[in-house]
């Protein structure tokens, strides 16, 4: 390791934001083993597991911030997300699309944001919300590891929060490419990927 004066870090570094990225209906409702998008083992099973830390987050007052990816159905807003092996998916006119609102127990005073690119902080207002919120450290979970929480991963970092990744509730296009994500995130920032069971004892700590 080439940084060997590295400050160790909380897991929590001052306020928290839990951040749920593209958990959606279709996690749950399309099985069919082809998909627009391809999913690892056991995906909507690591989805389902978030729901843990949403409640926790709830119970300890750190706000829950909802990721929807969404795409217009004419295709006008794609960009070159077509042009790799991702095929249509996230359309307005899908009520797939629709957040995974019961499984993941929403309700009216979480935060969402509807992004047209991979990353949650691209053309949205994400960041404004994060500045309301005085967030220090965001705690991401959803999919796709690679993808998705990957990019949001870098552009928050990039924006010095501490990142931390819920490794048991993310879940990526395949179980290569969910451990190179994680493995390039950790790079990051030593200490970014974190199981469930820490993320909740750390949440309990921050009890307010």
């Amino acid at each position: 390791m080439a940084n060997k004066n590295r400050t160790e870090r909380k897991l929590i570094e001052g306020q928290a934001a839990l951040v749920v990225i593209d958990i959606q209906a279709s996690a749950f409702a399309d099985q069919n083993p082809v998909r627009a998008i391809d999913h690892m083992d056991n995906y909507a099973g690591r989805m389902a597991l978030a729901r843990k830390a949403i409640d926790k987050a709830r119970e300890c007052q750190i706000p829950v911030i909802f990721i929807q990816e969404i795409h217009r159905a004419n295709l006008i807003d794609f960009g070159r997300e077509l042009d790799g092996d991702e095929d249509v998916h996230c359309l307005d006119s899908n009520p797939n699309t629709e957040l995974a609102k019961e499984q993941m127990g929403f309700l009216p005073n979480d935060y969402v944001i509807q992004k047209r690119r991979y990353s949650a902080f691209y053309g949205t207002d994400l960041e404004i919300l994060l500045k309301g919120l005085k967030a220090d450290t965001l705690i991401l979970c959803g999919g796709l590891t690679d993808v998705c929480v990957h990019y949001t991963f870098v552009d928050g970092h990039q924006g010095d929060y501490f990142c931390r990744v819920i490794e048991d509730c993310v879940a990526g296009s395949s179980q290569e490419a969910h451990d190179g994500a994680l493995k390039a995130m950790e790079y990051l920032q030593t200490g970014a990927v974190r199981n469930l069971d820490d993320v909740l004892t750390a949440m309990e700590a921050e009890r307010r």
